[in-house]
């Protein structure tokens, strides 16, 4: 799902309580976050609604870009009980992806 500073809460923060949220900050001209973006979506996916996986442009979304200190993407961070709980920056191996997931499920 594609989240904005609008929904950011309700979305991220709010449903982080009942099942963990990660997050993807990307960018369109960023390449890592095109290569990214389908491993992270299969990983998920294989979890079956065990964990959400929110995507947040960060140039549409400067304000939560800021909130988080993004200064690099792509920037994947965790949330549970509405706190980060787990990050990486760049492109990584799968089993980085399931290692931070399986941690907090």
């Amino acid at each position: 799902m594609q989240v904005t500073e609008d929904n950011f809460e309700k979305e991220v923060i709010d449903k982080s309580e009942k099942v963990p949220v990660i997050t993807d900050f990307w960018a369109e001209w960023c390449g890592p976050c095109k290569m990214l973006a389908p491993i992270i979506e299969k990983i998920v996916d294989s979890y079956n609604g065990k964990i959400i996986l929110a995507k947040i442009n960060v140039d549409e979304c400067p304000g939560l870009s800021d909130r988080f200190g993004i200064n690099a993407i792509p920037a994947v961070k965790l949330f549970k009980n509405g706190k980060i709980v787990g990050e990486f920056k760049g492109l990584v191996p799968d089993s980085t992806i399931k290692k931070l997931i399986d941690k907090n499920l």
